[in-house]
């Protein structure tokens, strides 16, 4: 039997879908499927930063007020209290202010510290006491958060 022009127009276009089929194939198989994002892993809880408070102001006097607050002075009586009044500004938990009372000679004079819980504006007042009068001359008051030095250092005199 001899192929008729139909039949073998018939075989030359089923041929030519085959082989364009097949390019297909390989053109899908050379292309990369696009990339699937996947999600993000979750970020780990992170811990609470630590409170932070920082002093505002050191007033040293030897009267407080009703608001904690006492009157600045640069000169004291060899009989008087000293007190140190720290103001601090922020959120402190289990955390300590200090102060310590320094002598012209280098010797430390007084050392006190006291827990420090506030949030926001506070107030923390330490008093520092002689039993006998205090040495005429020049003292240092230093203030320390944490045992961090706070930037605030007073000077005063004992006369």
């Amino acid at each position: 039997m001899k192929p008729n022009l139909k039949t073998s127009a018939l075989m030359i276009a089923l041929a030519g879908t085959v082989a364009l089929a097949a390019c297909k194939k390989q053109e899908e198989a050379a292309t990369p499927p696009p990339a699937v994002a996947e999600p993000a892993p979750a970020p780990a809880p992170m811990e609470p930063a630590p409170a932070a408070v920082s002093v505002t102001s050191v007033n040293v006097g030897n009267a407080t007020g009703a608001d904690m607050s006492v009157t600045p002075m640069t000169t004291f009586g060899v009989k008087d209290k000293i007190i140190v009044s720290v103001n601090t500004q922020g959120d402190a938990s289990n955390q300590t202010v200090e102060a310590k009372l320094t002598f012209q000679d280098g010797q430390v004079a007084g050392q006190q510290s006291q827990p420090l819980n506030t949030t926001g504006a506070g107030t923390t007042n330490i008093e520092f006491t002689n039993a006998n009068p205090w040495p005429a001359g020049k003292y240092k008051v230093d203030v320390m958060v944490n045992g961090q030095p706070a930037g605030m250092t007073q000077e005063i005199e004992v006369k």
